[in-house]
């Protein structure tokens, strides 16, 4: 009597492993994010803690400050997830500074917004003419952008030789009022109104998949078929777009324009960049994590004031995180690898 053997059962896929594999791409995607996210968190308790009286006005002071430079920081991090440098940001912040104050003094809150998307079209143009400079020239990214930085400068200078113009109380409020709560402040608001608006839709198309792609490898992105000159192109224009933004916003939270307003922008943008997660080998990070960098930078030294000690050391403490994000990412990378 011949016996028949039975196929034992596959076994069926466990619930959690998929929920696992979610954690899994979680981490790896936003990780980075969440740990800068936190990091920014613990300096707002250490903050509270050591403020004299810790209220809404120290968080809208906090946005104040940091406005501008989280700005700088998308407007740099465009540029570096396509693998390239910007170190014009600065000066394409002060003069976009120093054109609205001019225009909009003593002028209404209606024609300061037309103002501003003038501008906003100003700082398209001016990274428009970035890219094809470096994409044209084939001349390296820094010494490029570092040219252009002068230049722009200069133009800065010419429009408005020293401090003044104006903005209207209205536009002021932009940054500085809370319309919605008073524990959330509008420029805040600003910032991810921009986010949505533009970085939201390009990431999730065609072109923002290609900055990205160019990043990562730029001659398998052109075997795939990418337009790799102009992909950099459009990663300069849109961070010529950031960059006027960063200029409007120093319009608003200053209410007057200055050619030399740019000066901290540049480098400071790049240390966002770093600590914010974005690969310095391109292709890598995001938009949040600069931003999120962004008010880190401020807010250490806002609790380096309450705590009576010197306000330099700031930079101090920008070196040490920069050169901490960069070798625990190379130490991530390694274990991936390995």
């Amino acid at each position: 009597m011949s016996t028949m053997s039975q196929a034992a059962p596959s076994p069926s896929p466990s619930p959690s492993r998929p929920r696992n594999v979610k954690l899994r791409r979680f981490a790896a995607r936003q990780g980075w994010t969440v740990g800068v996210l936190g990091i920014l968190i613990a300096l707002l308790i250490v903050e509270a803690n050591v403020a004299p009286n810790f209220t809404s006005f120290d968080v809208q002071s906090l946005v104040i400050a940091g406005m501008p430079l989280a700005f700088a920081a998308m407007a740099q991090a465009v540029v570096v997830i396509s693998r390239g440098v910007d170190l014009s940001v600065g000066s394409v912040m002060a003069l976009t500074n120093v054109i609205a104050a001019r225009l909009m003094e003593h002028h209404s809150m209606g024609t300061a917004l037309g103002i501003s998307l003038l501008v906003l079209v100003i700082g398209m143009v001016i990274g428009t003419l970035t890219g094809v400079a470096v994409v044209t020239t084939g001349v390296p990214d820094i010494i490029v952008t570092l040219a252009l930085g002068f230049v722009w400068a200069g133009v800065a200078l010419v429009v408005l030789p020293t401090p003044g113009g104006g903005s209207p109380p209205s536009y002021q409020t932009l940054s500085s009022g809370s319309s919605l709560w008073q524990w959330t402040p509008n420029g805040l608001l600003v910032l991810a109104a921009a986010y949505a608006l533009v970085w939201v839709p390009l990431r999730s198309r065609r072109l923002g998949l290609a900055i990205y792609a160019v990043g990562s490898d730029r001659d398998a992105a052109y075997l795939s078929g990418v337009r790799v000159p102009r992909t950099r192109i459009l990663a300069y224009t849109v961070g010529g777009l950031f960059a006027a933004l960063g200029g409007l916003a120093l319009t608003s939270t200053t209410s007057i324009g200055s050619p030399l307003s740019g000066n901290f922008y540049t480098l400071t943008s790049v240390a966002a960049v770093v600590i914010g997660g974005v690969s310095l080998a391109g292709g890598k990070g995001g938009l949040v994590g600069p931003m999120l960098a962004a008010f880190i930078l401020s807010a250490a030294v806002t609790v380096l004031t309450f705590l009576g000690a010197d306000a330099n050391y700031g930079q101090v403490i920008q070196g040490a995180l920069i050169v901490a994000m960069v070798m625990l990412g190379g130490l991530l990378l390694r274990r991936r690898e390995a």
